[in-house]
C-alpha cells in the first residue's frame, strides 16, 4: 500500500483569516484532519466532503497521554495511504511539540512537511497595538514558556532582552512578575497580558510589572493569554487599533 503524507500545519493565533494560503490548501485536500483545542473551528469548513475530522485537544494534566495518542493516529492514518493534516494553533514550531511529532513520523518512515503559521506571541500584541520590536525601544525579543516558570533564567532575560514574550503563563502571572523583579527588572516596567488574542474575545490589560497580576485578576483574565514585558507596551497608547469588545475584525472567534 502507498504511504500517505502528514502536514503539520500552523492554524494561526485565532482569527481564521490569519491562516496561511498553503495551510488552507493543505486543509482542502486532507483525508484526515487532527486538530487542537485552541484552533478556530471555522477553519474546519475548508475540509473536503468526506474528510475525517478528529479532535485531539489537550486538557490540563493529560498532555502526555493525549500526545502519545496523537503520534499513533498520525502514523496509522498515513500508513493507510491518507493525506493527514495535524492542525495546531499558532505556529507549530513555537511550543507546539511539532519536533516530537516530526521525529515520530521520521522514525516510522512517513513523509511529512512542517507548514509554519502566525504565532500568537507576535500576533496578539500586534492586535493590541504593541509591536514586539521598535527601532527606538526594542532590538531583541525573547520567547519563553511560562508553564514552568521556575526553570527559566529570568535574570539573563531581564539583563539581555528588550521585549519578553511569555506563552502559557496566565496561571503563573504573579510568580513570573515576581521572578522578573527579583532578577532586576524595574517594578514599573511596562507590561501587558492579552487574552484570546486576535479574536472577538480579545481583552488586554496593561499595567506596570508590579501591579499587572492584580489588574489582570480584577479583570478576570485567564488562559489562553500572552504576557509581554518591555518598553514597546507604551506604544499601545498611540497605536491601539483593534476594537476589543466590539466583535473585532472579521468577527473572528476561535471558540465558535
Amino acid at each position: 500500500m502507498t504511504i500517505g503524507k502528514v502536514y503539520l500545519v500552523g492554524a494561526g493565533p485565532g482569527d481564521e483569516k490569519l491562516i496561511t494560503v498553503y495551510g488552507r490548501e493543505c486543509l482542502e485536500r486532507a483525508d484526515v484532519i487532527i486538530y487542537d483545542r485552541l484552533i478556530n473551528r471555522k477553519l474546519l469548513r475548508y475540509a473536503k466532503p468526506g474528510a475525517e475530522v478528529l479532535y485531539c485537544g489537550k486538557e490540563p494534566g493529560k498532555h502526555d497521554t493525549v500526545q502519545e495518542q496523537i503520534h499513533e493516529l498520525l502514523v496509522w492514518h498515513a500508513q493507510q495511504g491518507k493525506t493527514v493534516v495535524r492542525l495546531k494553533g499558532g505556529d507549530p514550531c513555537v511550543f507546539g511539540r511539532v519536533g516530537e511529532e516530526a521525529e515520530v513520523l521520521a522514525k516510522a518512515g512517513i513523509p511529512f512537511e512542517i507548514v509554519p503559521g502566525v504565532t500568537s506571541g507576535i500576533a496578539a500584541p500586534a492586535y493590541a497595538g504593541i509591536p514586539v520590536t521598535h527601532r527606538d525601544y526594542a532590538d531583541s525579543v525573547a520567547i519563553v514558556s511560562g508553564h514552568r516558570s521556575e526553570q527559566v533564567d529570568w535574570e539573563a532575560l531581564s539583563r539581555g532582552c528588550d521585549t519578553i514574550l511569555v506563552y502559557m503563563g496566565a496561571a503563573n502571572l504573579p510568580d513570573i512578575c515576581g521572578r522578573l523583579m527579583a532578577a532586576g527588572k524595574p517594578s514599573d516596567a511596562p507590561a501587558a497580558v492579552i487574552e484570546w488574542g486576535t479574536t472577538e474575545r480579545q481583552r488586554t490589560v496593561a499595567a506596570p510589572l508590579a501591579t499587572l497580576p492584580v489588574e489582570a485578576r480584577k479583570a478576570g483574565i485567564s488562559h489562553p493569554a500572552i504576557i509581554i514585558i518591555g518598553d514597546v507596551v507604551r506604544l499601545r497608547e498611540t497605536i491601539q487599533w483593534f476594537p476589543e469588545g466590539q466583535g473585532g475584525v472579521g468577527n473572528a472567534d476561535a471558540s465558535s
